[in-house]
């Protein structure tokens, strides 16, 4: 009987203990002047995760908890969003990738994946140009290289948008449910506005990455689907398998019936695709 209870009660105290392992730890660090807010979560190889423009932590969904079951997530906010206060700087590309450099530094991160979604996904494009040393291998889902690969229909809005679309929606709730400064939205929104004016022309620099990479799409995104595989082929993507010369360690997934705003809800379609690529693992063919 007691031998049992024993048992038991270890291995209550053993699921209790690992549940507690599995719940975020979160922390704040000082970087580049703000006190960038972080989660720590799973175990395995660390993974950095970056989240979109407007977004959150929380806001990523499901795919964070689901990574961390086999790796070291790092997911950390950027300027201006949730619980990270924003500073008297524009938002950037190179800016964001030099944050999350700087982010890795402070909390001894010497290498990691790094995984992007939207904005999240050209800064850690940006973190790979330069910072390479920085990144192992990068999944960047709805990304873009050059203002060329944005739809049309996305490029006609840019030069419409302004603030008053923004303040006072849901989208301004969401952001006082967790922002250091409750009133600083419009002036968060007035930067993301001027970002999507930066100019982007990456081409010769993606060309030069070392880093493997995954593109992930969805087939109705706000990059068009010639530049995603305009992308891949930069990578050295592209070229017929099963001719007996080994394939390219870059990758290209599309997501069917998938605007840009649904890539990051498919957490089943998401993993599918990443856990393979960062394991190194490939589909074998017949003739292989």
């Amino acid at each position: 009987m007691f031998r049992a209870t024993a048992t038991i009660a270890a291995a209550i105290l053993l699921t209790s203990t690992a549940l507690a392992q599995s719940e975020p730890k979160g922390d704040t660090v000082e970087v580049n002047g703000m006190q960038v807010y972080y989660e720590v979560s799973g175990s395995g190889d660390p993974l950095v995760v970056l989240h979109g423009a407007y977004m959150t932590i929380p806001s990523m969904g499901d795919i964070i908890p689901t990574l961390a079951k086999t790796h070291t997530v790092y997911a950390l906010e950027f300027q201006g969003h949730g619980r990270t206060n924003d500073i008297d700087r524009p938002i950037t590309y190179p800016n964001l990738a030099d944050d999350v450099a700087a982010f890795m530094d402070a909390v001894e991160l010497e290498k990691a994946d790094i995984f992007g979604y939207s904005m999240g996904a050209a800064a850690g494009l940006q973190l790979a140009i330069r910072h390479p040393e920085k990144v192992d291998q990068l999944v960047a889902a709805s990304v873009a290289y050059d203002v060329s690969g944005w739809q049309p229909a996305f490029t006609a809005f840019i030069p419409q948008m302004a603030p008053e679309m923004f303040v006072g929606t849901p989208m301004e709730d969401e952001y006082k449910k967790l922002a250091v400064n409750k009133d600083g939205f419009r002036a968060l929104v007035e930067k993301l506005i001027a970002l999507e004016k930066e100019p982007m022309a990456w081409e010769a620099d993606v060309k030069a990455l070392k880093a493997p990479m995954l593109i992930i799409a969805g087939d109705a995104d706000v990059s068009t689907l010639e530049h995603n595989v305009a992308l891949f082929r930069l990578l050295g993507g592209g070229e017929m398998g099963d001719m007996g010369q080994p394939l390219s360690p870059s990758r290209l997934a599309i997501l069917p019936a998938t605007s840009h705003t649904a890539v990051i809800n498919q957490t089943e379609l998401l993993h599918a695709f990443i856990e393979p690529f960062l394991k190194g693992e490939t589909p074998a063919g017949f003739m292989q």
